[in-house]
């Protein structure tokens, strides 16, 4: 499988990164091909400006860098998106990706007049992964805050647009973990994406 692994970290050196070797690592070993998006080092403007906006008004993109990963998505088979919890949602570079990038024309067609939209990514993307990273506990960002992203990324967007295999590893409140703990995370994650299969 064409994989594409697109991640929203700024600094190499975080836990995001290590999640991301060792997705890498598990895929090279399964000898699927990967496609690595790093949006910072590409210095992505998530903004929309008006000019992107009119242009996703008819289903085109004029941000060349936009368009090219618009490319490299529809190539995909699989979809990785690893990034942190920030404010209990992405951040910026992450919704400028699905802002630019799974757009009209790209991910569905126009929305017939009920509202519905009509699936283009869906039919070509067999599954996507979120790997996220929050110093949030989890059972209070599940119970108190109600697992936001989930809501904003698998339903407000992959499902509408027809990708039914979403998958959310989630890893929070690392600092107080030890190193051992951290490495197990790493190496259960390599054997994850070791074993991704077309499904």
């Amino acid at each position: 499988m064409r994989v594409l692994v697109v991640v929203d970290h700024p600094y190499e050196g975080s836990f995001t990164w290590a999640l991301v070797a060792s997705v890498r690592k598990g895929l090279e070993k399964a000898d699927h091909q990967i496609d690595l998006i790093h949006l910072h080092a590409d210095n992505f403007d998530p903004v929309m400006h008006s000019e992107d906006l009119a242009a996703w008004r008819h289903g085109e993109t004029v941000d060349p860098l936009a368009a090219d990963y618009q490319k490299r998505l529809t190539a995909a088979d699989y979809l990785v998106m690893a990034f942190p919890i920030w404010w209990e949602l992405m951040p910026a570079m992450t919704k400028g990706f699905i802002d630019k990038v799974i757009a009209k024309g790209v991910a569905y067609d126009q929305p017939t007049p009920n509202g519905m939209m009509k699936p283009l990514l869906g039919k070509t993307l067999q599954g996507v992964t979120l790997m996220t990273v929050m110093a949030t506990p989890a059972p209070i960002y599940r119970l108190v805050f109600g697992n936001p992203i989930t809501k904003a990324v698998f339903r407000g967007t992959f499902r509408k647009i027809g990708v039914r295999h979403l998958t959310w590893s989630n890893h929070s409140n690392l600092v107080s973990k030890t190193p051992a703990f951290r490495e197990a995370i790493l190496a259960r994650t390599e054997q994850t994406f070791a074993a991704l299969t077309p499904r």
